[in-house]
């Protein structure tokens, strides 16, 4: 119905006329719902077991209307049949994997995804009988030779985190129909206003919606859009496994949700900006960013995407010390983990999301003393870049 995703944003998955006449969607804080009557009940229970419509709720790990407003919302925004929002982003991840996985079946997956996707493959899933292989990013060869008899699913993510490595979605496509493979997709760090993966023919499409879509670092919560059959198997599932989410958190996401394409339109321009500041200052080696020409991936970054994101990753000509001091110099951000909200975040991966690691486990992954991550959120570029001249001249 409307063709800008800033409409789509804004109008798509919610009724005009909503309960008591309310503009915005309203929450429906409940965990239970109660019957009229014996009779409404019976109909009721009919026409679940019909696999029919449900004209409404019976008990709220099975669905709530706000819950329901913002998966119409989210579907419609990635040009998906259907969507179903979870406590989580890795909770997405996880059900939908173990939903659609069974003992005996095998997934290969990308080795530049999210540190506890990776973890959830290589460490979890040998429990239930699933094999995973792990295949580097952008080797389209190991990839496909990866896949087996066996093989249910191709799982990757795109931009990946840190180094924002951009996935030829075509030629996974390609290669997973040649072998009767679905694909599933994290598509966090790009938001469907940067990149629509299910118009590339990917099968399923998740978000971490704690990131861009909340926008405003105060929810958790994850999504799985895709087709509709998929979509109810994936619902019944979380019946069973209960990774639902609640009807506050549902109404943030709803709210965030209607000024998503004007502030990643934002931190697109931040992102860019600063990381042109960033390649052209003498105390920095190298910058991470698809927005460069000088990123691997930035040919098939511009041929896929509209916008290069608000995270840019780069390393400062100094030791994991001095690169601490020029985090702790900076006076915009704040230290901490997570992307995507108003607030620019900064972090030191090796002191952040892999502390645990000792230094020559985080080199063999590509984690670097003085890498850092930079999530940009809404502030003037010119600010933004003002603040890293003076903490670098600090170093």
């Amino acid at each position: 119905m409307y063709k800008s995703i800033s409409t789509q944003a804004v109008h798509a998955g919610e009724n005009k006329v909503k309960p008591y006449h309310a503009l915005t969607m309203p929450i429906v804080q409940t965990s239970t719902y109660a019957f009229e009557d014996t009779a409404a009940l019976i109909e009721h229970m009919q026409r679940k077991e019909d696999k029919l419509p449900l004209e409404r709720d019976e008990y709220g790990r099975y669905g709530n209307p706000t819950q329901r407003a913002v998966e119409r919302k989210l579907a419609a925004l990635d040009g998906g049949e259907d969507g179903l929002l979870y406590a989580s982003g890795m909770c997405a991840i996880t059900s939908t994997i173990l939903a659609l996985l069974s003992a005996g079946d095998h997934i290969v997956f990308t080795d530049d995804c999210y540190r506890r996707t990776r973890e959830f493959c290589l460490t979890y899933l040998k429990r239930y009988g699933i094999e995973a292989t792990m295949v580097p990013m952008g080797d389209y060869a190991a990839l496909e030779a990866a896949i087996k008899d066996n093989t249910r699913m191709i799982f990757s993510e795109t931009p990946t985190n840190p180094y924002m490595r951009i996935l030829d979605l075509e030629q996974v496509v390609a290669v997973a129909r040649r072998h009767g493979v679905k694909v599933f997709l994290d598509s966090t760090f790009a938001t469907p206003c940067n990149l629509r993966p299910l118009e590339f023919g990917v099968d399923l499409v998740t978000h971490s919606v704690t990131k861009y879509l909340g926008g405003h670092n105060d929810l958790l919560g994850g999504v799985v859009i895709g087709p509709a059959g998929t979509i109810a198997r994936l619902k019944e599932a979380q019946g069973v496994l209960g990774g639902v989410p609640d009807a506050h958190n549902a109404y943030l996401l709803l709210r965030g949700l209607k000024t998503l394409a004007v502030r990643v339109a934002k931190q697109n321009e931040n992102g860019l900006r600063v990381a042109q500041y960033l390649e052209s200052h003498p105390k920095i080696r190298c910058v991470y960013y698809p927005g460069l020409p000088s990123h691997p991936d930035h040919a098939l970054a511009a041929q896929q995407m509209a916008g290069y994101g608000g995270v840019v990753s780069f390393e400062p000509e100094a030791d994991l010390e001095k690169t601490s001091a020029f985090i702790d110099a900076m006076r915009i951000p704040y230290i901490g983990p997570s992307l995507g909200g108003v607030e620019s975040i900064i972090e030191q991966p090796a002191l952040m999301s892999h502390f645990t690691l000792d230094k020559k486990e985080r080199l063999a992954i590509g984690i670097k003393d003085e890498l850092v991550r930079y999530a940009l959120g809404i502030e003037d570029a010119d600010d933004l870049i003002a603040d890293l001249e003076q903490a670098l001249a600090k170093i």
